[in-house]
C-alpha cells in the first residue's frame, strides 16, 4: 500500500512514504516529540545569490556516490490531494496548501530518491537554496510545529496516517543550523520509521530522509557534495 504523506508544512520533505507489506506492526507507546536544532543565522554584509535548481541538481548524490545496491527511483508525478492535519494546531495553522509544498515552498530546489538492496529501505535527498533568513525561518517553523505535537493525524487523499515524532541530537557534521527528528507513520495497522535530518549551510539547505541507518550512513557525503565549491 503506497501512501503519499506531506509530513512537513512545505516542501522540505513531503516525505513520500511507502508503507510496504513487511512494515513492522504497531506496538508500544508513541514518542514525545521535540525539535532539535543548533545555531542561528547571522546577518551577512552581502549574501551570495541563491543557487539555481540546475546547480542544485548537480550537487545531489547519485548511485556512484552511494555504492552498490542502490537504485534511483523515477520521479513521482505531482499530486494535489487535499491534506488535513488533525491534532496539531501549529501545523494546521500553516495550512493544507503549505503542507503539500505550496505556499512556503522555496523556488530553487532539486531532489532524488533511492531504494536499497531490493528491500523496502529508502533514502531521499532534497536541496534548496534561498536567502539565509528565509531558509532558517521556514525550516524552523516546520520542525518546531511537528516537534510540538506529541502525536497527530494527517489525512491525504482520504487516507489517514497517524504520525508521532521523537527528538534526536543535532548531527555534528557541519553547517550553520541543524535539525533532526525520528518520525513514525502508522496506517492500516502497520508502521514505518523515517529519520529526517536538515542542515542549513549558508544559503543552501540539505534534507536527508529515509531509513535511519541509511540516513546515518550517507549524511556526511551528502553534505560534502552539496557544499563543494569546485
Amino acid at each position: 500500500m503506497r501512501v503519499r504523506v506531506a509530513t512537513t508544512a512545505f516542501g522540505i520533505t513531503a516525505v513520500l512514504l511507502a508503507v510496504p507489506a513487511c512494515s513492522t506492526d504497531t506496538t508500544g507507546s508513541k514518542h514525545q516529540p521535540s525539535s532539535s536544532r543548533t545555531g542561528k543565522p547571522t546577518e551577512a554584509a552581502q549574501e551570495p545569490a541563491a543557487l539555481s535548481s540546475a546547480a542544485l541538481e548537480s550537487r545531489l548524490l547519485d548511485p556512484r556516490d552511494l555504492g552498490s545496491g542502490y537504485l534511483r527511483k523515477p520521479e513521482r508525478p505531482a499530486q494535489h490531494d487535499d491534506v488535513t492535519v488533525i491534532g496539531c494546531p501549529a501545523l494546521s495553522e500553516l495550512g493544507g496548501d503549505a503542507a503539500t509544498g505550496g505556499t512556503l515552498a522555496f523556488p530553487h530546489k532539486a531532489e532524488v530518491e533511492f531504494t536499497y538492496g531490493g528491500s523496502s529501505s529508502e533514502i531521499s535527498e532534497e536541496l534548496y537554496s534561498d536567502s539565509v533568513n528565509k531558509l532558517s525561518d521556514g525550516v524552523s517553523r516546520i520542525f518546531d510545529a511537528m516537534a510540538g505535537c506529541p502525536a497527530y493525524r494527517v489525512v491525504s487523499g482520504g487516507t489517514p496516517v497517524d504520525v508521532s515524532s521523537q527528538k534526536l541530537p543535532a548531527p555534528t557534521v557541519g553547517g550553520d543550523e541543524r535539525w533532526s527528528l525520528l518520525l513514525t507513520f502508522i496506517t492500516g495497522g502497520r508502521s514505518t520509521v523515517v529519520k529526517q535530518t536538515a542542515i542549513r549551510d549558508g544559503n543552501l539547505l540539505l534534507v536527508v530522509s529515509g531509513s535511519p541507518a541509511l540516513v546515518d550512513r550517507h549524511l556526511d557525503k551528502a553534505l560534502a557534495k552539496a557544499t563543494a565549491t569546485s
